[in-house]
């Protein structure tokens, strides 16, 4: 870590958190099955647990939005992480369904704080021309975290129970928030430290591209919430596989389209960038088109393999578009507002997205079956593709060709 430039060590503990940051919110996903038993839980019920950490989550980030253009941004992401921490330990210890959807309530206050003022935080340590790449790392996050906390929950709590599964994945949470502790604040940030309102988040309203890209996002999340909820599920009561293995498969499945997605968008995203200013919505609008025919054919598959394999290039192009989205949010939003706008971001794309995706798939589920509940969910990205365009539409008309003014002095890599 010493010969590291500090950029990069950022970036490694900003990894790290956000890793943690999914485990924490998969392990759920993954014990579904014996909260199910142990509770005597409908399928309307277990999805309400997901929906309702995502109420809390989006409706907490606006406040965290607020404070995080204003105070040390280290100090909101480390107190988040052992916040969410201590609720993920405390999910454990409950001893009825209503006291675990308040534990795992509170764990979308912690994940709010930290989603809302790391993006902007770890972007600005990069130049713009890594960006892409930069944030498609900090995105990697979300299906390495989910794959871990599908493994790590399947395995725990079929050797040990899902209250201990709960226990164990806490601790590292609590010591990466500790050290997050000790981050510095961005120079960017420094050298513009101007307040705004509260009401600047009416300004963000007025931006036709930011808006279009976070209703790009909230389809895709709609999506990926309601797989990430059912999916291990599915696996267990269409293919007859045990908890454990369901866990694993889908994790397995996770973190390797997770990985590739991931950096084949962030790099395809850089390399237009040369080509193109519209780079970041192509990447966006190709990977909601490209993972409909794959997502279908998922959960339409006969077999165990063949879906897994589907899933794979599904999830892989889902995750494409996630770098650089949160890249050209930064583009198009000014850095005395950014804590503010992912902030919003994150309200909207929940709202709209995984806040009641878990709820609604599981009452079709309750209605017509898990298998029309995902088929539902994988059309449903036609729409991101729709909605990517005309954001790259927007983009062209109100930023493009417009001046932009100097760019700030950014933190040299060895």
């Amino acid at each position: 870590m010493k010969s590291l430039p500090y950029p990069r060590k950022v970036l490694l503990l900003i990894f790290c958190l956000s890793l943690f940051n999914y485990i924490d919110r998969q392990v759920l996903y993954a014990v579904f099955p014996l909260i199910k038993t142990d509770l005597r839980l409908s399928d309307a019920e277990l999805g309400f647990l997901a929906s309702s950490f995502m109420i809390v989550y989006m409706c907490f980030a606006p406040f965290v939005g607020y404070f995080g253009d204003r105070v040390r941004r280290p100090l909101i992401i480390g107190v988040s992480a052992i916040f969410w921490s201590l609720s993920t330990l405390f999910s454990g210890l409950i001893r009825s369904y209503g006291q675990l959807l308040v534990t795992r309530s509170a764990v979308g206050i912690g994940e709010a704080g930290y989603g809302t003022v790391s993006p902007s935080y770890l972007a600005e340590w990069f130049p713009k021309e890594r960006r892409g790449r930069v944030m498609a790392l900090y995105a990697l996050g979300i299906p390495a975290g989910s794959a871990v906390g599908y493994l790590l929950g399947g395995f725990l709590g079929q050797q040990f129970g899902w209250r201990n599964a709960f226990f164990i994945v806490a601790i590292p949470g609590m010591l990466l928030g500790v050290m997050a502790l000790f981050l510095t604040e961005t120079p960017e940030k420094k050298l513009r430290s101007e307040h705004i309102p509260f009401k600047g988040y009416a300004a963000l309203l007025k931006n036709r591209t930011f808006l279009l890209i976070c209703l790009s996002q909230s389809i895709g999340t709609f999506s990926v919430g309601g797989l990430a909820a059912w999916m291990p599920s599915y696996f267990v009561r269409t293919f007859g596989i045990s908890v454990a293995k369901a866990g694993f498969l889908f994790g397995l499945v996770t973190v390797l389209a997770g990985l590739t997605g991931n950096f084949a968008g962030g790099w395809a995203a850089d390399w237009l960038q040369k080509r193109t200013k519209r780079a970041y919505f192509v990447v966006g609008y190709m990977s909601f088109f490209l993972s409909v025919p794959f997502g279908v054919s998922a959960v339409t598959a006969g077999s165990l393999n063949m879906c897994l394999a589907m899933m794979f290039f599904a999830e892989f192009f889902i995750f494409a578009y996630s770098g650089p989205y949160h890249a050209a949010i930064v583009e198009v939003v000014p850095v005395t507002m950014r804590s503010m706008a992912f902030a919003f971001d994150i309200f909207l794309i929940h709202a709209l997205g995984d806040a009641v995706s878990p709820f609604l798939l599981g009452v079709v589920s309750d209605s017509s079956g898990l298998p029309v509940a995902m088929f539902l969910a994988m059309i449903y990205l036609l729409f991101g593709g729709v909605t990517s365009i005309m954001a790259g539409e927007a983009y062209k008309k109100d930023f493009h060709g417009k001046p932009r003014g100097p760019d700030p002095a950014y933190p040299l890599e060895a």
